[in-house]
C-alpha cells in the first residue's frame, strides 16, 4: 500500500458535500448536523471508512492494529512470511545468484514494472466497484454497469449509469 496522503469524499445521500484531504472533509463533516448519514470513502481505493465523528476525535478513521512483531528486518522495511512452492520451485531458487530471497525480490520487482498499468487498472476498476457496490447497488442497471466495468467497455457502462444521480 501507498503512504501517500488520503483523500476522501463524502456523500449525503447521492450529494457529495466534501472532498478533499482527510482533515479537510472530516471537519466539514463534523460541522454538519447530519454528520451520522454521511458516507466517506477513500478516493484511492473506494472503500467507505468508518469514522470517528465526535468533535474531540483527532483521528480521521479509525485506528490501523499494529502489526504483531515479526521475523525479518522490520527497520528495513523486510517482514519474513510463509510462502508454499513446490520442490522444484525450490530447487530452481537455490541455484539463483544471492538465493531465495534475492530470486524472488528480483522477480516480484520485474513483474511489478512489466505489468504495473494492467495492475493499476485492476485497482481502478476494483476501487470503483467497491464505491459503485454501496452508492448504486440498488439503482436500475448497477449488474449490467458493474459487467461493462469489469469488461472495459467504456461506453457501455456510461449508457447504463447514464439515469443515476450526477454526484
Amino acid at each position: 500500500m501507498s503512504d501517500a496522503p488520503s483523500f476522501l469524499t463524502a456523500f449525503l445521500d447521492f450529494d457529495r458535500i466534501a472532498s478533499g484531504d482527510a482533515a479537510q472533509v472530516m471537519a466539514s463533516v463534523r460541522q454538519r448536523p447530519d454528520a451520522a448519514s454521511v458516507f466517506v470513502f477513500d478516493d484511492r481505493t473506494g472503500e467507505r471508512l468508518d469514522l470517528d465523528l465526535r468533535p474531540d476525535s483527532s483521528d480521521a478513521a479509525a485506528p490501523a492494529e499494529e502489526a504483531p512483531r515479526g521475523v525479518g528486518r522490520p527497520r528495513l522495511g523486510v517482514v519474513a512470511r510463509e510462502v508454499t512452492l513446490l520442490p522444484r520451485h525450490w530447487d530452481w531458487l537455490s541455484r539463483q545468484p544471492g538465493g531465495a530471497s534475492v530470486a524472488l525480490r528480483r522477480l516480484i520487482d520485474e513483474a511489478r514494472r512489466n505489468y504495473a498499468e494492467r495492475d493499476s487498472v485492476r485497482a481502478a476498476r476494483e476501487a470503483a466497484y467497491r464505491f459503485m457496490t454501496v452508492m448504486a447497488g440498488d439503482l436500475p442497471g448497477f449488474e449490467e454497469a458493474a459487467r461493462a466495468l469489469f469488461a472495459g467497455e467504456r461506453e457501455r457502462f456510461q449508457a447504463q449509469i447514464e439515469g443515476w444521480p450526477e454526484d
